[in-house]
């Protein structure tokens, strides 16, 4: 059983090793099984078992049961360790099963409860809920008709109060006969149907109320009592069906106008059973077909309003729910995250489910799903708290235990859309600024919160997708991790763990741009964290990366002299792949940048034939259009960064390679040609070559790039 090991020795005697890991526990049975000449793959290698009920088949009538103790109030005790005793052994449970249905012991033992009741014998009656418990765990159907008939019920719930664990009975018999309450919509004239209703109830009560958890030894002992309740429901729902008149009834009355809101409210409304009842039955249609139910809410879609959406009332159910532990909302969100799960999405030929549902639930719910947390973090519902001695603010969030708890459960359905909608959740996220709404919940007073935000972030960037990489930098998104992480402390808890395997992450994966983008940018408010080596080993990667490149740029000089600087012909079919790979749709969808494409990106040649021709043009590039050594041995660049400088180029060119402007810039074709041939850009004005580290002034639509990282066409 996992991490169990479990077995029986003598009748009433049994053992169990129990591992920490499961790992350990299969090596110990992969050995015990080899003693055994056994399987180790099975479960169960006791032959016994199976043996055992073998021969209770097969054992005729005139073999010896157990011989049960006179039914008296002095042989209670007795009774009571009988029953006990015979649990642990399948035959001998059996065979009392059969002592005790064959002599009517148990209507016998429910006389003797009440003369106990009425001499207010306590011993007596604690024996009692022993042995009535025990008959329960015998786990026979044909014990269970004569128990829970209407003839004995009641007294069997009386038998269950007197737990011998408790100071006082409890009143379970008051509460089924006083407090419950058995309503009838439509008057329910069929009296087998009554019975068969007012059993059900009282059954589940005894299983979900009265009787403790069972233990490991105990936990398929009322597998017989859980499908005695499930046929009992089969077999009122077949009922209800075939009373032609009933269901009718009930439609009518809720359509009706007439209908009084007392009488409606009995069918729905805002009463916290019913809907309790119609998460229930809508959770049950989920899991039985998910698929139907999407089709529903598409097809609803083209007739309603999105407010009324079935997906949108949910959704709001969910936002509302008024448990202080919100176990409505959690069970909402449950079914949600199965609507919108593509795993048990179909594909046909004709048509694909999960692109019709993920663009129907992207236009019509998610703005749905979001508002709270939109709400929550807007700059009106956010204080600026100046820190004293400090030039920074601190933005924070009022959220009380409530609120923080609904936010949680939003973002764990969000960072489960990151995991799984690719680029719906992508623009949805870019185009809303979401990231950057999410970091708010950083400074949360409640940390289960601010660790949701920082999951849903370390879910993104465990994409290692550029298109996040180069939203998270340029917004600066990683300030508010690291402020986190600094007003932390030197706490050593979860929060400080989490952020650290974030950047531990990051290293690891050697992930270029945001190593660099942290260096850059954090690395003296970091450097001073010894306890690991994480930032430590950021800024090696960093200074490595930084001496591959200087080593690349000082190569630039022989091979100029060679009349042309050149990159081999792997990396142009490199970046010829990239472009093509970078600018396709996926799945009938383009990714879009948060940023709008700039006028370069929409003048550039989008032909591989005329790439190819301008870079043949450029082969031919007189020499004096190249960057000038200078006497310290490196290279001067001037920069224009206005667009008449570039000798005749598009006047959406606002940043352009002056001294390097080619014949083709100059007739008015894209200057990015000359920036990809020579593989230079400029930064701040700096000196770079090949690769320059990403500058968060530069306009969105010009890249840095480096060896790793090879630039887009067009860059």
């Amino acid at each position: 059983q996992d991490t169990l090991i479990v077995w029986s020795e003598a009748e009433n005697y049994d053992l169990a090793l129990s591992f920490q890991e499961k790992a350990g526990c299969d090596e110990i049975w992969e050995k015990i099984c080899q003693v055994q000449g056994k399987d180790p793959s099975v479960e169960v290698t006791q032959d016994l078992i199976e043996s055992e009920e073998e021969h209770i088949e097969e054992m005729p009538e005139t073999s010896p049961l157990i011989d049960l103790p006179t039914c008296e109030l002095n042989k209670l005790e007795e009774i009571a360790d009988l029953v006990t005793s015979v649990l642990s052994s399948p035959i001998r449970r059996e065979k009392l099963a059969l002592a005790l249905e064959n002599e009517g012991y148990i209507k016998k033992l429910l006389q003797l409860f009440q003369v106990c009741e009425n001499l207010e014998n306590t011993e007596g009656l604690h024996h009692l809920y022993e042995i009535i418990r025990g008959i329960l765990f015998l786990n026979k159907a044909t014990l269970f008709e004569v128990m829970f008939s209407d003839e004995c019920i009641m007294d069997v719930v009386g038998c269950l109060e007197y737990d011998p664990s408790l100071a006082q009975p409890k009143r379970h018999r008051e509460f089924l006969t006083k407090t419950a309450k058995f309503k009838e919509v439509i008057p329910i004239t069929d009296s087998e149907l009554r019975q068969k209703i007012h059993q059900t109830y009282r059954v589940q009560y005894i299983q979900d109320i009265i009787l403790p958890t069972p233990s490991v030894f105990e936990e398929n002992f009322l597998s017989t009592l859980t499908s005695f309740i499930f046929f009992n429901k089969v077999e009122i729902v077949s009922m209800l069906q075939e009373d032609e008149k009933f269901l009718s009834e009930v439609f009518a009355q809720l359509t009706d106008e007439a209908t009084d809101d007392d009488k409606r409210c009995e069918l729905g409304m805002d009463d916290l059973q019913v809907r309790s009842a119609a998460t229930d039955i809508f959770s049950y249609l989920v899991e039985f077909s998910p698929s139907m139910v999407r089709e529903f809410v598409m097809q609803e879609a083209q007739q309603s309003d999105d407010d009324i959406l079935l997906i949108n009332v949910v959704i709001e159910q969910m936002i509302c729910d008024t448990d202080p532990e919100l176990g409505g909302a959690v069970q909402l969100m449950g079914l949600l995250r199965t609507l919108i799960d593509p795993e048990n999405m179909l594909a046909t030929a004709n048509k694909t489910e999960k692109s019709e549902f993920l663009n129907f639930f992207y236009n019509h719910c998610m703005h749905v799903l979001t508002a709270p947390l939109l709400a929550n973090t807007s700059e009106d519902k956010c204080e600026k708290d100046a820190v004293v001695g400090s030039t920074k603010s601190n933005t924070i969030c009022p959220d009380n235990y409530q609120t923080a708890q609904l936010l949680a459960l939003i973002l764990e359905l969000l960072t489960f859309c990151v995991e799984h909608h690719t680029y719906h959740i992508k623009n949805y996220i870019m185009n809303k600024d979401l990231l950057r709404r999410v970091l708010v919940l950083m400074n949360s007073k409640h940390t289960f919160l601010a660790l949701c935000a920082l999951r849903f972030m370390r879910r993104i960037i465990g994409l290692k997708d550029e298109f996040y990489n180069r939203y998270i930098t340029k917004g600066n998104l990683f300030e508010p991790v690291i402020n986190a992480l600094l007003d932390n402390g030197t706490r050593y808890n979860l929060l400080n763990s989490a952020v650290i395997e974030l950047f531990e992450f990051i290293r690891v994966e050697d992930i270029k741009s945001l190593i660099a983008h942290i260096v850059e940018n954090f690395y003296n408010a970091l450097e001073s964290i010894e306890y690991v080596q994480t930032f430590k080993g950021l800024k090696t990667k960093y200074e490595q990366e930084k001496d591959r490149q200087n080593q690349k740029l000082n190569s630039v000089p022989s091979i100029l002299r060679s009349n042309r600087f050149r990159r081999d012909a792997r990396a142009l079919e490199e970046d010829e792949e990239m472009w093509f790979n970078e600018d396709e749709e996926e799945e009938g969808e383009a990714v879009v940048p948060p940023v709008e494409k700039s006028k370069q990106e929409d003048d550039f040649p989008d032909s591989y034939e005329k790439f190819m021709e301008t870079k043949k043009a450029k082969e031919s590039e007189d020499k004096e259009n190249l960057p000038k050594r200078t006497s310290a041995g490196g290279f001067k660049f001037t920069f224009s960064h206005s667009a008449s400088a570039a000798n005749g180029a598009n006047g959406a060119n606002s940043k352009s390679v002056a001294a390097q402007t080619s014949p083709a810039s100059s007739n008015g074709s894209s200057s990015k040609n000359a920036t990809l041939t020579t593989a230079v850009t400029a930064t701040k004005g700096s000196l770079v070559g090949l690769v320059d580290y990403p500058d968060d002034e530069d306009d969105d639509e010009e890249e840095e790039t480096s060896p790793r990282k090879r630039p887009r066409l067009g860059s």
